[in-house]
């Protein structure tokens, strides 16, 4: 294969047996990674470590893994050092969007709770024990975590989901300034709207049952910035590629990398105000 960006490397992925943590397995072992498919779905990922492994059976490899357990987090690291031999690459993708109630009736403990031991809590340990690992072994590794745009704007989605993305990239900037004396980079993606079982499941939550990732699509390129393609998991996937790989290995680090288009630097109110008047 053409251009083995990750030759050699071990990456852990969470959240990996679906949406984009699957994507990014796929493109991680195409690229030439050894990749822990670690994820609560284990039926889920077992096929996906079949999909990708092929004739390489010992390419990638599933590990059950509740990022909100501490132990189960700890023993997925030992897990790959010990299959593999050493530590590279962690990419913290698990995340659940979480209630879509308002603040004003939101369930805190089965909502807010449980919305940030997934997303933030789940980072957090994600990023500790891959960093103990790699500080041990002296690994100058990558860590990347999977936020959103609504780790930049307030109200384009549910509160605390919206909340712990924003924490999430503080996490990913304190633990940046921390490690990198290790010369460990840690940095995030920040994708707008791509058609997952996350997305689907917001939506039939929202009482839309029946969604396609067509439909999921059309919706999003409707409300998007950047007219005429539609975000794909793989292309957040590519975004994590190059955070992993050695091409960003120089200086890239505590960054935000937002995949969407210009969404979430474009005021779009006013051209839409405009478009309506003239039409009129």
């Amino acid at each position: 294969m053409f251009g083995f960006r990750l030759e050699g490397k071990v990456a852990i992925i969470t959240g990996a047996a679906s949406g984009i943590g699957e994507a990014a397995a796929k493109l991680f072992v195409e690229n030439g990674a050894f990749v822990v498919v670690a994820d609560i779905q284990e039926e889920l990922g077992l096929k996906v470590v079949a999909s990708i492994a092929g004739p390489d059976i010992d390419r990638a490899i599933y590990k059950k893994c509740d990022v909100t357990v501490e132990k189960q987090v700890e023993e997925t690291v030992a897990f790959a050092i010990e299959k593999y031999g050493t530590l590279d690459i962690m990419y913290s993708n698990a995340g659940i969007l979480g209630p879509i109630d308002s603040i004003l009736d939101m369930d805190m403990e089965e909502g807010f709770d449980r919305t940030m031991a997934i997303n933030l809590r789940g980072p957090a340990l994600c990023i500790k024990h891959a960093a103990r690992a790699m500080v041990k072994r002296q690994v100058r590794g990558s860590i990347i975590c999977t936020a959103s745009t609504s780790s930049i704007l307030g109200g384009g989605s549910p509160i605390a989901y919206n909340t712990s993305k924003h924490g999430l990239v503080g996490l990913v900037r304190s633990a940046a300034s921390e490690l990198g004396k290790h010369g460990i980079r840690v940095n995030c993606v920040s994708p707008y709207v791509v058609a997952t079982p996350l997305a689907i499941s917001g939506l039939s939550a929202m009482g839309i049952n029946k969604a396609s990732p067509s439909e999921i699509e059309l919706l999003a390129s409707s409300a998007a910035n950047l007219k005429g393609v539609a975000l794909k998991a793989k292309d957040i996937a590519e975004a994590a590629l190059f955070l992993a790989s050695n091409e960003s290995s120089v200086y890239v680090s505590g960054h935000n990398l937002v995949v969407d288009g210009g969404f979430t630097v474009v005021h779009n109110s006013t051209t839409m105000l405009m478009e309506t008047q003239i039409k009129q």
